[in-house]
């Protein structure tokens, strides 16, 4: 590996001289074993803890198949399916590798006993295989994480509705919290310039996910005036979605729940700002009994930022705390997006209020190949900016996960895999500085 990074960090490499490295027969990886699924059989989901679970193993280097790459990556970060990956909640993920290694003679490189996880990364390529042709050695490369066979007609219109779409490093195998990973060359992404390596692999998963569910025609189609209500505005993905809505000539109306996270919405240019605790929202009486009065406060809090106007799209992914009130106070023929259901799967709203003003639902998620680039052109370009918050080694990734189990942090928690330090990877340092306040805005919190 050593030889690896020497040649990443050096100037003069080519791209032939890549080409021509020797690969290592092993790498270290972050994995989850089979043989320990039920480690925290008993255990409430917040007692689960990501330390004991997340090994750093040396892995096998597996074979390269068509239309793949290996990637020696510099770093990656942690989502959320790295934590429920790590808890085997809902269920063990070992059930997708299982599933995945039955639908051809390659894939079956996929079901193993161990799990190496990770869906996001930046690094460079070191090998590409038969029919790639866009993508060589050498390239400085992001991956997002839909991986697809597209072998059905059903994927070709959106290649998230592939029967056979999945999440790299959460339902296959080989994922980005390692020295290599696995991926398919349509994952594939030029890493911003000005960035970092831990500062380019941060975005990926979570800035493809809030561009569909909020501008693309695939999710709310956000145009300009829009009252947009995006709860979680400073999190991980509740800050893209903040961005995007800026940038897009929206309204945000900010929902948060510290002083702390409400000056990181201003930081970024929002002024419409709700914080929840301190306005004491609370949206359910008890556990079987939601409060329409509140319901009623809240919407009327909300006009108070919009002029007396109603939302036009409402950014969900807190699922059953907050699906009811999203629901209300959504304007006729307005829509929510849903993406995910951190605080409950099973949502609860009345209905009349859907019906009756004719309001849209929209499940939304990750991004197809086009959205996710068009996303990460953004970042490129200086008009999205990465939320990384802390950076950990890779061998801590166990309690990087636990922070984010914990909530116990703003926007993206990132891990230098192959990078021995931040700060490197940088190849346009004069747009750099004009964007560094934006860049370090999560870091000074």
């Amino acid at each position: 590996m050593k030889e690896i990074l020497d040649a990443i960090q050096s100037p003069d490499t080519t791209s032939a001289d890549f080409a021509a490295l020797p690969l290592p027969e092993s790498y270290r990886a972050v994995t989850v074993h089979k043989d320990e699924t039920e480690m925290f059989a008993g255990l409430t989901t917040r007692e689960k803890d990501p330390r004991k679970s997340l090994h750093l193993d040396e892995v096998p280097l597996p074979e390269l198949g068509p239309g793949e790459a290996l990637v020696a990556v510099m770093a990656s970060s942690v989502n959320y399916n790295s934590v429920w990956t790590s808890i085997f909640e809902p269920l063990s993920t070992f059930g997708f590798l299982e599933r995945y290694g039955r639908l051809s003679e390659l894939t079956r490189r996929h079901d193993l006993p161990y799990h190496i996880i990770g869906s996001d990364l930046a690094g460079v390529v070191l090998r590409t295989g038969p029919g790639v042709n866009a993508w060589n050695p050498g390239d400085e490369v992001v991956a997002h994480c839909l991986s697809v066979e597209l072998e059905s007609s059903d994927g070709h219109n959106d290649t998230m509705l592939d029967p056979e779409q999945r999440i790299w490093g959460f339902e296959t195998n080989f994922g980005g919290l390692a020295e290599i990973a696995l991926v398919k060359s349509n994952q594939l992404m030029p890493k911003p310039r000005h960035l970092s390596w831990e500062e380019a692999a941060a975005p990926g998963l979570v800035n493809s996910t809030a561009y569909r569910q909020l501008v693309s025609q695939n999710g709310a189609a956000m145009k300009q005036g829009d009252n947009v209500l995006i709860w979680g505005a400073s999190g991980g993905l509740g800050s893209y979605a903040t961005q995007f809505a800026l940038a897009g000539g929206a309204n945000p109306i900010c929902v948060v729940s510290s002083p702390q996270k409400a000056d990181i919405c201003r930081s970024m240019g929002a002024e419409a700002i709700i914080d929840r605790n301190a306005e004491g929202y609370r949206f359910w009486k008890d556990e079987r009994t939601q409060d329409p009065k509140e319901w009623k406060r809240f919407g009327k809090r909300i006009r108070e930022f919009t002029g007396g106007e109603d939302i036009d799209i409402v950014f969900e992914h807190p699922g059953r705390e907050t699906f009811g009130a999203s629901v209300f106070v959504t304007r006729k023929g307005g829509t929510i997006t849903t993406c995910a259901s951190t605080s409950g799967y099973m949502h609860e709203y009345d209905n009349r209020y859907l019906w009756m003003s004719l309001k849209r639902i929209i499940g939304s998620h990750f991004a197809n190949y086009r959205e996710a680039w068009e996303a990460n052109r953004l970042i490129a370009k200086g008009k999205i900016h990465p939320t990384l918050s802390k950076v950990y080694p890779l061998e801590e990734t166990g309690q990087a996960a636990h922070d984010v189990h914990r909530n116990a942090h703003q926007g993206k928690v990132g891990v230098l895999c192959l990078a021995p330090e931040e700060g490197l990877g940088v190849q346009d340092g004069e747009m750099r500085a004009r964007h560094l306040d934006a860049v370090n805005r999560f870091r000074n919190v």
